[in-house]
């Protein structure tokens, strides 16, 4: 389901999940004029070509063990993906998939296969533990499992009241 209309620039995103720190320009795609008053903010961060596959789609399911995060990255090699934690609990998936080599005397009929960088940043929970992070890629899909940390439940002591 697309909640930005193809006028947009055709991106799949989500506005309305607050752990998604990706940047939607709301503008991308209007034919300004050509003066530097209305650059893009798709301009300014990076090429169009990046915002073209910066949205790879990732799930994030909470388990009661871990939180689990599954991105859609087909044709890429694990070499070509990174996984980091930032910050103390910003956990950072990006990588680039590089544009196919053009051969003199081919002719192109039809382009859609995006390259570019990608990059999703979600801020992990307090109880996640970001020391143990584990990742895995299998079929164009990387599964990124961080462990959660058990809750301890505040110890309640009971007050005799006298009187």
């Amino acid at each position: 389901m697309s909640i930005i209309p193809s006028f947009f620039g055709g991106r799949r995103t989500n506005v309305f999940d607050p752990f998604s720190l990706d940047i939607w320009d709301p503008f991308e795609g209007f034919p300004f004029n050509n003066n530097n008053n209305f650059r893009s903010l798709s301009d300014r961060v990076g090429s169009s070509e990046t915002a073209s596959f910066a949205s790879a789609n990732i799930d994030w399911k909470e388990t009661a063990d871990a939180h689990v995060f599954k991105a859609d990255v087909p044709g890429l090699k694990k070499e070509e993906v990174k996984v980091e934690v930032e910050d103390d609990r910003m956990l950072q998936i990006s990588g680039e998939r590089n544009k196919e080599s053009e051969e003199k005397g081919d002719t192109w009929h039809r382009v859609e296969r995006s390259s570019g960088k990608f990059m999703r940043r979600f801020k992990l929970p307090e109880n996640a533990k970001v020391d143990q992070v584990k990742a895995a890629m299998e079929n164009g899909v990387l599964t990124v499992t961080v462990p959660k940390a058990e809750v301890k439940k505040p110890d309640v002591k009971s007050i005799q009241i006298s009187g």
